[in-house]
């Protein structure tokens, strides 16, 4: 396995490298990851006009690039990076590119419903309690830039490796997205990615359907049941649906009820019967066969390839403890 393991410290060669071997055009790469864009630049560009349609996090790992949002610009290289708000339209301009170190940087969308996700996680361990007042102060913000440490730059290098590997990809890839979103909301981006994340929500109606389906994944869900929710017919908010997230609110949900079953079986404290019956399958073959279809292996083989996983990831810390 190449994704498991990394060195205490990582420089920010390993992410150049990283880079390189999957940017082999110059330009936008895409089709790595959902929401994933590598970009390889051999001379400065632009400016010109570009438009991202959700939250994202972008890196450079070589070279210097500025975006203009606004009326405000934003400087980021491999010491900072930028984290804009969705549906922006911008201007974006390479300053710092040669042939022989060309830029070369990665944006990535996040779901906003991960950060909330993760932060929810985090709000039961924290003792500190950010101020209304400093949500509000940040809400208005289209785009923020913070600096890129050593922890976020590991879990970057861990997700990009992961998902070039037919397994990891499958295990490991969702679980470092979840750590990456997790050590972003530690720095002083926490307030500003909140806040990020709740405007996009406020100005989506799908977002509150989103956040009713997963909260109610154990129901038998309908199309007209969900439109409910947001005042539409059936088939105005499929089509609103698809728009959204490019997938049919049946086959999102399905995939939102496999995506929870991963992470139950990851736990490892329930049985593949109560796992299917808690993402709404009546079902256990009806789950497991989907299950397979969406992830390659049954439920339970998806169980032991993570902790065997696991276990070798903790034999690499030790030996590399006692070398």
């Amino acid at each position: 396995m190449t994704s498991g393991y990394l060195p205490n410290t990582v420089v920010g060669g390993d992410l150049v490298a990283e880079l390189a071997s999957i940017a082999t055009q110059a330009g936008p790469n895409a089709g790595l990851w959902p929401g994933l864009t590598i970009y390889r630049f051999t001379a400065p560009a632009g400016p010109t006009w570009e438009e991202i349609q959700s939250l994202s996090l972008c890196i450079v790992a070589q070279g210097r690039k500025a975006v203009t949002v606004g009326g405000e610009t934003y400087l980021y290289d491999p010491f900072r990076y930028l984290v804009l708000a969705s549906h922006l339209h911008f201007q974006a301009e390479i300053l710092e590119a040669t042939l022989g170190r060309p830029f070369l940087s990665l944006v990535l969308q996040i779901d906003p419903a991960l950060v909330r996700q993760v932060s929810s996680d985090m709000l039961e361990r924290r003792t500190t309690v950010f101020r209304p007042r400093d949500a509000a102060a940040t809400s208005a913000a289209q785009a923020c830039v913070s600096a890129l440490d050593q922890d976020l730059l590991g879990v970057v290098l861990r997700f990009l490796r992961a998902v070039k590997d037919t397994a990891d990809r499958r295990v490991l890839a969702p679980l470092y997205l979840q750590e990456l979103v997790y050590r972003v909301l530690q720095r002083e981006q926490y307030a500003r990615l909140l806040a990020l994340a709740a405007a996009e929500s406020a100005s989506n109606p799908v977002s509150a359907v989103l956040e009713y389906m997963r909260a109610h994944l154990y129901e038998s869900l309908t199309v007209a049941d969900l439109a409910d929710l947001v005042s539409l017919s059936p088939s105005a908010f499929a089509h609103l649906f698809r728009d959204v997230t490019g997938r049919s609110p049946y086959q999102f949900l399905k995939e939102m009820r496999l995506d929870r079953a991963r992470e139950l079986l990851v736990d490892g404290h329930l049985t593949v019967a109560r796992i299917s019956k808690e993402v709404g399958y009546a079902s256990v073959s009806h789950f497991i066969s989907e299950f397979r279809g969406r992830f390659g292996v049954t439920p339970r083989a998806y169980y032991d390839a993570h902790a065997l996983h696991s276990e070798l990831d903790t034999q690499r810390a030790k030996d590399g403890t006692l070398a």
